[in-house]
């Protein structure tokens, strides 16, 4: 009988987020050295211009001027030191946290829905100068208030000018910081866009440059880049204009202080050792109100990076939030293995249904083919069966279970899965020998799979045999990543194997090789295989011809040649009998 979901459901967890303030505490001790040598770095800046006031009045009274100079000397080195320390510490926290937050982003995107997660991208490297700028921005407020506070002492009308021009430069940086937020949105949506089309059209190269179609692929991508250009250039608009304001303000600030300084140095209120300090404390604060204008500005651009990121880590993940309390469901013994009812589904962005109501059942055991011409709806329903789509209406049952009250895990433990890319992973070959196991296997059991499917000889080969990295350097061919994959499906054991046009790249030795192969995988599994080659079709024990996205009938094969004229048809083009245009 099949499982019932349980009574109590427990809720869904909250979807993971960014947050700087947590973020920035997994690392207290190294932030708070951090802090600590920014301070020292501060004071000792602090003291440099008190220093040089008290060496102007001993030169001035003809004392020694070696105190005081070595007094400056130890402030200045010690200062440096701070500051430099202070700044590894806050890159270590920043590559921490940027590390933390990529992997965190990463794990979530490998888990989402198919359908939702090719049009992602992240901002994590982003995030990591947030840690820098929320230490520099209150430390460089903390300077800009501590130095004022002694201008304020020597000269408060100095002072005031000084902070006049500062408050009109702050209002003018602010506002055009306000907008680089918006502008880092959109560039990182620009890149996203443009990565993935090249990464797309990398990918399909071969087809790309075998259908002469480089001036299509250029065109499109010169389209994402144009986008990109544009934003980009309001971007570098608004990043210039930061320091030319910067300059500005300061230079007025600059002129302002030194026309209000000489006029009460003539009227006898100002000494030149109180205005030299000034005018260095002055010089001073220029560098830490730099700080907070671009710093305000580079905190804009990583808050628009979280928010990237929590836009998508706010989406679900492919597994449902019970899988972790929900049981996994006993197989329903002489079950069949799959049985779609009334099962439609439709992608994204198309208008006619891949699937349309359509039912059918796939013994427990033996070969199973499903048939059809293109856009039949073949690979949607293998799809559908491993809950990599889920239907828009009807249900699939899975061992005797209805496929929603499986854990994703557990069922995707009970299927072997080869693809129409015969897709590995860039990693060794044992590691992709390895792939849907629950335990290890040993070197003899790896080597028996490969010797079935013919391919021990070639991985001895290999530069450092199962231990070798495929992918870049050393790869295999169609056919032998087509072989390695049915080795991976044959280890694992699986109740259900799906099997995606795997005859593609046989030839005629190697397809028989591949008969044997799921001949033995079919009298312990339900291997269901989307096929048009008429060998394989006319070798299983059950056929299931689908058009349009309805099941037309199913049964064995010489049932369905003699009481289904589709079928026939199919069968009758790939003979050569008659030709039969494919939708």
């Amino acid at each position: 009988m099949a499982a019932q979901p349980a009574d109590t459901v427990a809720a869904a967890p909250a979807p993971p987020q960014v947050r700087l303030r947590r973020e920035l505490a997994v690392q207290p001790v190294r932030l708070a050295a951090a802090l600590l040598l920014a301070v020292v770095a501060t004071l000792a800046a602090l003291a440099l211009p008190l220093l040089v006031r008290r060496i102007v009045g001993d030169f001035s009274a003809h004392r020694s001027l070696a105190p005081g100079l070595l007094l400056m000397a130890a402030a200045a080195l010690v200062g440096a030191a701070a500051q430099a320390l202070s700044g590894f510490q806050l890159a270590r926290v920043g590559e921490g946290m940027t590390y933390r937050l990529r992997t965190t982003v990463m794990a979530h995107a490998l888990r989402l829905p198919l359908p939702v997660v090719r049009a992602r991208g992240t901002g994590a490297q982003l995030l990591g100068q947030v840690v820098e700028v929320a230490l520099q921005l209150p430390l460089a407020a903390l300077g800009v208030l501590a130095t004022l506070a002694v201008m304020v002492w020597i000269d408060w009308v100095l002072t005031a000018v000084t902070v006049a021009a500062l408050a009109a430069l702050t209002a003018l940086v602010l506002l055009i910081t306000r907008r680089m937020r918006a502008n880092v949105t959109g560039r990182q949506d620009a890149v996203g866009r443009i990565s993935q089309r090249f990464t797309a059209n990398l990918e399909a190269l071969t087809t790309i440059k075998a259908c002469r179609a480089e001036p299509l692929a250029d065109r499109v991508l010169e389209q994402d880049a144009e986008q990109l250009r544009v934003v980009s250039l309001t971007g570098a608009r608004l990043g210039a204009l930061v320091p030319a304001a910067l300059t500005l303000g300061n230079q007025f600030a600059m002129i302002a202080v030194i026309l209000t300084g000489g006029a009460r140095m003539a009227a006898g209120h100002l000494q030149v050792a109180e205005f030299a300090a000034f005018l260095l404390y002055l010089l001073q604060t220029v560098p830490s109100v730099n700080t907070l204008a671009t710093g305000f500005g580079r905190l804009q651009a990583g808050l628009a990076a979280r928010d990237r990121c929590n836009e998508l880590l706010a989406l679900p993940q492919e597994a449902d939030p019970e899988d972790e309390v929900r049981p996994t469901p006993v197989p329903v013994p002489d079950a069949p293995a799959v049985v779609f009812r009334g099962v439609s589904y439709t992608h994204a962005g198309t208008g006619r249904p891949a699937l349309d109501s359509a039912s059918f059942s796939i013994p427990r055991t033996g070969l199973t083919a499903v048939v059809g011409p293109s856009g039949a709806g073949k690979s949607t329903a293998l799809s559908l069966v491993g809950r990599f789509l889920r239907p828009g209406a009807g249900s699939v049952s899975i061992l005797g279970h209805d496929i929603r009250t499986w854990p994703l895990a557990s069922l995707r433990a009970r299927m072997a899965y080869v693809d129409q890319e015969f897709t590995l992973l860039e990693a060794s070959a044992r590691d992709n020998l390895q792939l849907g196991r629950t335990g290890t296997a040993g070197d003899g059991e790896l080597a028996r799979a490969l010797t079935t499917v013919g391919l021990a000889h070639d991985v001895d080969r290999l530069p450092h045999g199962l231990d070798t990295v495929l992918g870049r350097e050393f790869d295999l061919s169609g056919g032998q990543r087509q072989r390695m994959a049915l080795a991976r499906a044959l280890l694992t054991g699986a109740d259900i194997v799906l099997l995606d046009e795997p005859t593609s790249q046989l030839d005629g030795l190697n397809e028989l090789r591949f008969r044997e192969i799921v001949d033995q995988l079919a009298r312990r599994s339900a291997v269901v295989v989307v096929a048009h080659r008429l060998s394989t079709v006319q070798h299983a024990d059950h056929v299931i011809m689908m058009n349009r996205g309805t099941v037309v009938d199913a049964a064995d094969h010489p049932t369905l040649l003699a009481r289904c004229a589709p079928y026939r048809e199919l069968v009758a083009a790939q003979t050569g009998q008659v030709a039969v245009p494919y939708e």
